[in-house]
Parts: structure tokens; sequence; C-alpha cells
């Protein structure tokens, strides 16, 4: 059975995104206007398809329900995690998304959204919006009734290689010139708070003010991240955070290493580099699965991994 599960994702056209996707990871998008691209995931919305091996062409939706012995120890209907890149050439909607519980009740039995980004690339001197000012929930209300948002809206500076944890509740926005990987839950439910009064095709978008307002933490706390580095003289390996969605963890191999898998299955994205997962080539921009069947594998040469595996939940 196959070991390693390369796959190929879906693009997003967006009204924020730009071109990064095909000018730095080489991607063939057919819109001039690309802001996402979901390289791993098993949504409705979005569905990974297998490049190679025994599997090609199929989606990893239809792995995920019909051959569990590559994925092995899992509860979940559904694939857990979603991996994108974001693109972002202007600022994305200010936005919130619901946990688990309120997603079930209101949103079709939905998940919620917990997600995290790696900043891959950034402008010089940029930020992102993450939580807010407000003390308790009328006044969190009345700025935004009264349209407060320089004084509402928390920002702050980011740079290459920063990572955020985006609880459930938190208020967010990535900016312009911004390019990240995101993971997250599989889950597509956004609620929009704020987009800047833009038009899409003539019209505003639309808000969800109220939805917004029953979910979001209030006041805003900010998340503890469980950071973590193992340096020696072939790599560095850093765990960004350990919660119960996700385990992020981040390697840059300089020669050759070794790795035993953490869970039963790992996803892998090549954020930078090229070189072998074991005798197999990899590059920038590269996504693929460690199915259950593959227990070490050996990264050399350089690169930069991001590689996510899912919690218990």
């Amino acid at each position: 059975m196959e070991e390693i599960i390369f796959l190929e994702g879906t693009f997003k056209e967006n009204v924020w995104g730009g071109n990064k996707l095909a000018s730095v990871f080489n991607y063939k998008t057919h819109y001039s206007v690309t802001g996402e691209y979901w390289a791993i995931g098993a949504h409705p919305n979005g569905d990974s398809k297998v490049i190679s091996g025994e599997f090609k062409g199929k989606t990893l939706s239809f792995l995920w329900k019909n051959h569990k012995e590559l994925f092995k120890d899992y509860s979940n209907d559904s694939f857990p995690l979603l991996v994108k890149i974001i693109d972002a050439k202007d600022d994305l909607s200010v936005q919130v998304h619901p946990d688990d519980i309120y997603a079930k009740i209101n949103e079709n039995n939905s998940l919620g959204k917990s997600e995290c980004w790696y900043v891959l690339d950034c402008a010089k001197d940029a930020t992102i919006i993450i939580g807010h000012t407000a003390t308790n929930k009328q006044e969190l209300k009345d700025m935004i009734d009264e349209k407060k948002w320089k004084q509402l809206l928390r920002e702050v500076p980011i740079k290459k290689g920063d990572f955020f944890q985006i609880d459930p509740g938190t208020i967010h926005a990535i900016k312009g010139g911004t390019m990240v990987l995101e993971i997250q839950q599989n889950s597509d439910i956004t609620y929009r708070l704020y987009d800047y009064d833009r038009k899409q095709n003539g019209k505003l978008r639309n808000l969800h003010i109220n939805k917004s307002l029953d979910v979001i933490i209030n006041p805003y706390i900010t998340p503890t991240t469980n950071f973590k580095t193992e340096t020696n003289s072939n790599y560095i390996e850093k765990i960004l955070i350990d919660c119960k969605y996700y385990k992020i963890r981040y390697i840059n191999t300089k020669l050759e290493a070794k790795f035993f898998k953490t869970s039963s299955y790992e996803l892998l994205s090549v954020i930078s580099g090229e070189g072998y997962i074991n005798k197999t080539f990899i590059k920038k921009g590269d996504h693929f699965i460690i199915s259950a069947n593959l227990k070490e594998y050996v990264l050399s040469k350089n690169l930069e991994i991001i590689v996510s595996t899912a919690g218990e939940y």
C-alpha cells in the first residue's frame, strides 16, 4: 500500500488575492487573482486529489472513507484538518470563527474552526489583526455599532517565520502583502465582522454581525503556544503548537536526518528548498501525506517543512 501520498489541491478566487501562488510556488491556477490554495483537504468545497501511485485521481475524502488502513487510528467521520496557502495582496475581511458547539447548533452540524498561521512572507512593516481592546460585551457592541474600528481592533507587527494560533472566537485578519501557510480544522465557516466597506461586483459583501457577537471571546486573551526547539548539526525542529486539534512542527534540514512519525499519519508541506524524502524528490510547494504504512523517513538536503498531525477531538 502507498506510503507517501502526493496531492494537488484546489484554488480559490478571492477579491483580496494576488498572483504569488503562481509566481512563488509555480502553481498552475487559471484565475487572474487567486487568494487561496487548499493544498491538503477533504472538504466539499475543496477536495484534494492524489497525483501519483495506485490511488492516482482519487480524492482525499475517498481515501478517508474507503482506505482506513492508510490512516489507521482515528475516530473522525471526516478528514480532520485543512492545509492552505493564503496570498493576501489586499487586506482580508475582519472575521471570527465559531467553536464546535456553536457551529454544530447553528451551522448544520458543521465543525467549528480553530486555525493557525505560519508567515511564509510579508511586506516590510507588515501587521495582522488579532484580538480586540473591548473589556466587555456591551463595550464591544457599542464600538462595532459606532464603527470605531481603529480603536477596537488589535494590530500587531509580523515578520517571516512568525507563528500565530487563532482560537475560535478570536477577531482576526491577514493584511495585504502577506502570505501564510494556514492549518485549521476541516471547516469553511467564517463570520465577517468588517470588510472596509469595499464592493465586489458592485455590491457590499455580507456581514455577520449578530453571529460574530455571539462567538467573540471577551476580553481577548493571547493563546498559549508550545514552542520547543531541537537542534543538531543536520536539522532544526520546532514544535510550534500542540493543542487538542493539531500538533504543528517546523523542520529545517541541512544534510540528512531521520524522523520517526509521532502520529499514525502526518501531513507535510514543503515551504522552501528542494531535496528528498527517502529516495523521492520533493520541492517547495509540494504537499503530501505520510500514511500509516511508513513508520520513519529520511529527509535530505536543504528543506523547510511544516508537519501537521491531527489531535484527538
